[in-house]
């Protein structure tokens, strides 16, 4: 005989847990998260109550349960703090595929985003970091561009690609004391994007020596090889902020956001299109969209404004990351 069901009735009403811990998510593993509280870090797990509610690394969480940290220790994650800020990105620019509507959260909480980009082997790639640009504007958080391996060629040519946006930016050799970088990452969340190959680990790596995390070569055709696998967050010593490093990425996808909104990451252009007729699109099949003459008259790179229109392309899926 099936046993009778409980006449207990359900009721809607959770716990406030109003003894939770607080916490900072340092890194996500399969349904397990490393949660930074005051003492050793805690291993926990989301509540059931947290329904579909995402967790990632920056997340401000509250806990409860064991949060000892001792060894086989587990906690439950119980609420999320309303985030500052959450960075995007998309699997691809073609909203056609499911692959290309599944829109990935990098982060969440951060306040500055460091472009990390080599001047040689691999070359720079002033695409990437435009789309860089464009999630950054997008989530409301700071740029800073960081050119790596300045040893093996000079800046000259990205800095004047970028010399209308007023754009921050640090260079790193192998023996430069980092002090600009440590400088730019004080008292900050901050998270390292970049091609692979491009030394972001060994960068992490010098700023937190502690980190080992993996560094990889480049191969003949100047293409990095993947090697942080998962996003984590590091403090810097002396409690002077964190930096979130995050796998290399080979593309930096932007359908999630608008046709509207890519143009915040022109800034250089967006004055403009105050002489475009409303609602242009500003493509080149837009015979009368000012931005041409804007371009003729030299008040902004006509290299800004291909990029431009190539990302406007890329989203109606006629063009690729260049």
């Amino acid at each position: 005989m099936r046993p009778a069901r409980s006449s207990r009735p359900r009721t809607r009403t959770r716990p406030k847990h109003d003894d939770a811990v607080d916490g900072f998510v340092v890194a996500v593993d399969r349904g397990r998260y490393t949660i930074e509280v005051d003492g050793p870090p805690v291993t926990a797990m989301r509540a059931r109550e947290l329904g579909r509610k995402s967790v990632v690394v920056g997340d401000r969480v509250a806990l409860v349960g064991d949060t000892s940290g001792a060894a086989g220790a587990l906690a439950r994650i119980v609420r999320i703090a309303a985030r500052t800020s959450v960075l995007r990105r998309t699997a691809d620019d073609d909203d056609t595929t499911p692959e290309g509507r599944l829109e990935r959260v990098v982060v969440a909480n951060a306040d500055q985003l460091v472009i990390v980009s080599s001047l040689s082997d691999p070359p720079p790639r002033t695409g990437f970091i435009d789309r860089c640009l464009v999630a950054a504007y997008d989530a409301d958080i700071d740029p800073l561009l960081c050119l790596t391996k300045a040893d093996l060629a000079g800046p000259a040519e990205v800095l004047h690609y970028y010399a209308e946006l007023d754009l921050p930016h640090v260079l790193v050799r192998p023996d430069s004391d980092l002090a600009a970088v440590r400088d730019r990452l004080a008292d900050r969340v901050s998270v390292l994007v970049g091609h692979s190959g491009v030394g972001k680990s060994t960068l992490v790596n010098r700023l937190v020596p502690d980190a080992d995390r993996a560094v990889g070569v480049v191969s003949a055709i100047g293409r990095g090889r993947h090697t942080s696998t998962s996003a984590v967050a590091l403090r810097l010593p002396g409690d002077a902020g964190w930096i979130i490093d995050t796998p290399g990425v080979r593309s930096f996808g932007l359908a999630h956001v608008s046709a509207e909104s890519l143009l915040h990451g022109f800034p250089d252009l967006v004055e403009g299109t105050v002489e475009c007729r409303p609602n242009c699109e500003h493509t080149p099949n837009d015979v009368d969209c000012a931005l041409d003459a804007w371009v003729a008259a030299g008040k902004a790179d006509p290299r800004r404004l291909a990029s431009y229109r190539r990302l406007l392309a890329s989203r109606a899926g006629e063009d690729t990351e260049n």
